[in-house]
């Protein structure tokens, strides 16, 4: 007999849904972290995977800074409608209103995420929480494991990261405290891209090549939007560009790119030598330590 080998995408797809199905055994109240980009929507497509014909056992959360692209909410809520998902959003605006937070003289809403997050995994009494993270992305994601404790204030050590031999899985946790979960963690840009391609899977237009109107800040092309810009000397000029990742609008950068179609997209992955974040994420660039700073405190 025969047995069967699984190529790469295989056996990360194998791995990622194992962990989905571990989480629905031994955790209660799970969430999967969504923004409508390409690494959470590959977690909703796995998801989805995972537990057919059922529905995904799990709502999803996101945590709206109000500074995101209108192509990537647009995404989100067409594909919850579609595939008949439960959608919790916490908007960083209302925390802001209320007096919970106060807004940056810099205009950026991305670290403004941490206290929202941490304020709806309380109420709703999550106690896993799915992510996006991959340790190809950044030193401090590298350092963490796929399932990654934290203590009842939502904070990260990573000195007290748990082994994880084989496909053993730690979830132990006492009462307030929850794990993070990270199904993609063992994937690369290149594998997303080249599973994204394998399954079709449909993401916000923004990934593709398209004319827009970008100014240049710190050697990355941002868009002009509510967070601010251009300002000073900065210029606005019409540019043919595509994002590598999706977040805050004040601090994700476009990349020159004429990538229209999928094969061109992995090409150009493939000759990059830097990561997306590296490359177009200006609150990793806060300080050497700018991504384990925010984790520590409770960022994703």
């Amino acid at each position: 007999m025969t047995v069967p080998v699984m190529d790469a995408l295989e056996a990360l797809e194998s791995e990622a849904i194992h962990i989905f199905r571990e989480v629905a055994g031994e955790f209660d109240r799970p969430v999967i972290l969504f923004s409508g980009g390409k690494d959470s929507t590959l977690l909703v497509h796995l998801a989805v995977k995972a537990f057919a014909p059922a529905p995904v056992p799990f709502p999803l959360l996101h945590v709206d800074t109000g500074h995101n692209y209108a192509e990537v909410i647009a995404f989100r809520d067409a594909i919850v409608e579609r595939l008949g998902l439960r959608l919790e959003v916490a908007h960083v605006q209302d925390w802001i209103d209320d007096g919970r937070l106060t807004e940056r003289p810099d205009g950026t809403r991305n670290p403004l995420q941490t206290v929202p997050l941490l304020d709806s995994i309380v109420e709703k009494r999550y106690d896993a929480v799915f992510g996006g993270g991959r340790r190809d992305e950044e030193r401090a994601r590298a350092k963490e494991r796929i399932m990654s404790l934290r203590d009842g204030f939502g904070r990260w050590d990573p000195r007290s990261q748990r082994p994880e031999l084989w496909n053993l899985y730690n979830g132990r946790h006492a009462p307030g405290e929850h794990v993070r979960v990270f199904p993609i963690s063992n994937w690369t840009e290149l594998d997303v891209w080249r599973y994204i391609q394998r399954e079709d899977i449909e993401l916000p237009s923004i990934y593709y090549s398209h004319r827009r109107e970008v100014f240049r800040r710190d050697g990355m092309w941002l868009a002009e939007g509510p967070w601010g810009g251009p300002r000073g000397g900065e210029a606005l000029e019409e540019r043919t560009v595509r994002y590598r990742t999706v977040g805050d609008g004040s601090c994700t950068g476009a990349v020159e790119s004429t990538a229209t179609t999928l094969d061109e997209i992995i090409a150009e992955v493939t000759a990059s030598r830097l990561t997306e974040r590296g490359a177009t994420r200006a609150d990793d660039r806060l300080s050497e330590a700018a991504m384990e700073d925010r984790k520590r405190e409770g960022y994703f």
